[in-house]
């Protein structure tokens, strides 16, 4: 078997989020963005897909980049060779991590596909179902808002819940503002009206998003040491280290990073190495399912739990594929009052996250990563050049067959 092309296929899809001056997203009025599946195709017939673009935070390949640098690479190699060319896109210095993780989720896809199995069963697979934690968005309000969205959470079933609280938002206006200064004193009252609200038993988290001094860092800190909670993510800037090894050494509750370092499972072993953290995290953004398979090995090979950031098809392989003890959750969101999750997005028949009563998401079962595609809206939202929309995906116009 071997590949014949690489392909995008680029479509609309709405959206509420836009980007401000400040790096940051914020809620606004819908309106179309642009969501991508990256198709692999070969010889004997079969497909691999992985998604990206606006509907996740997962990496979108664009057709320009597929035709200068993927195609001329992988035409003609034998795809089950995963590991040889993971390897040579990750030598390339013109292909990100981002798109590295987007082409070999897409060929995991593929292999699962032939297989008749799922990506999670070729790895090895240890479980079917993962505990969820309810992942707030950021700047929905004041404590209230986000003490209902935790008790709304809690009846729906979930058996954790982390906060998101203002980010790159000042707080008394609800504008945004630069990253710092931070709103440390703010997140603090949002995390005690929840855990008010819950109550003691439910497992609490808190995700600052990096925008915190080191001062800031151990006040909030100490805050969650009171409040009971269970981890503490990526409270400073990630590019450097040092402050996270003071960080774990003055704090009893776990930091959990890095969530946003480019290095993927090289970078994570550095930190591992400094004791810059506590708990680990990796994605499919960074280097795909082989570097967050690498990642989840390593850590674990240490004894150090590693949390998957975010959810997705590719994340969820991962976590289907390794024990509790290592990845103990699966990250559902991210979440907003009066808005049913549990809906899938338009281009999909069926979500990859569907949670039971009991608060554990069923993860797919295949064939490879379990995509199942809304063809019909896919192709009916097609993009192609700008094709009027104001929306350029590079495309080459090729009719999309699923």
């Amino acid at each position: 078997m071997k590949i014949t092309d690489v392909d995008v296929i680029s479509f609309r899809m709405p959206t509420n989020s836009q980007g401000t001056k400040w790096g940051y997203g914020e809620v606004a009025a819908e309106h179309d963005g642009v969501q991508s599946i990256t198709r692999i195709s070969t010889d004997s017939g079969a497909i691999g897909y992985s998604t990206g673009g606006v509907h996740s935070y997962f990496y979108g390949a664009t057709s320009a980049e597929v035709k200068s640098v993927i195609k001329p690479m992988l035409v003609g190699q034998d795809p089950w060779d995963r590991e040889l060319l993971w390897n040579w896109m990750a030598q390339h210095r013109g292909i990100s991590e981002g798109l590295l993780g987007n082409i070999d989720s897409a060929l995991w896809d593929l292999a699962g596909r032939v297989a008749g199995v799922s990506v999670a069963k070729l790895l090895g697979r240890a479980r079917t179902k993962v505990k969820a934690y309810g992942s707030t968005a950021p700047n929905l309000g004041g404590p209230d808002v986000y003490a209902d969205l935790a008790l709304a959470c809690k009846a729906r079933g979930y058996q954790a819940f982390k906060v998101h609280a203002y980010i790159f938002m000042d707080p008394k206006t609800m504008t945004p503002t630069p990253g710092k200064p931070a709103s440390p004193r703010e997140d603090v009252e949002i995390c005690e009206a929840v855990r008010d609200a819950v109550g003691p038993d439910m497992t609490l988290m808190h995700d600052p998003w990096g925008v915190y001094s080191y001062q800031e860092a151990v006040y909030v800190g100490r805050e969650l040491e009171r409040l009971g909670f269970y981890f503490y993510e990526h409270p400073m800037d990630e590019r450097r280290a040092e402050p996270y090894r003071r960080l774990c050494q003055e704090l009893d509750i776990p930091v959990c990073s890095p969530e946003l370092t480019d290095g993927m499972h090289y970078s994570r072993a550095e930190w591992l190495i400094q004791k810059a953290s506590d708990i680990g995290r990796i994605d499919v953004n960074f280097g795909g399912i082989t570097a967050c398979k690498k990642a989840v090995d390593m850590y674990e090979s240490f004894g150090v739990p590693c949390e998957m950031h975010v959810g997705g098809h590719g994340n969820a392989a991962i976590l289907g594929a390794t024990t509790e003890e290592t990845c103990e959750f699966f990250e559902r969101g991210l979440l907003y009052p009066g808005v049913d999750y549990d809906v899938p997005p338009l281009y999909l028949n069926k979500p990859c996250d569907p949670m039971d009563e009991q608060g554990f998401v069923h993860l797919p079962d295949g064939p490879g990563l379990g995509f199942d595609f809304n063809w019909d809206y896919i192709n009916d939202n097609r993009l192609s050049g700008t094709n009027g929309t104001g929306l350029d995906d590079g495309g080459d116009g090729r009719q999309v067959l699923p």
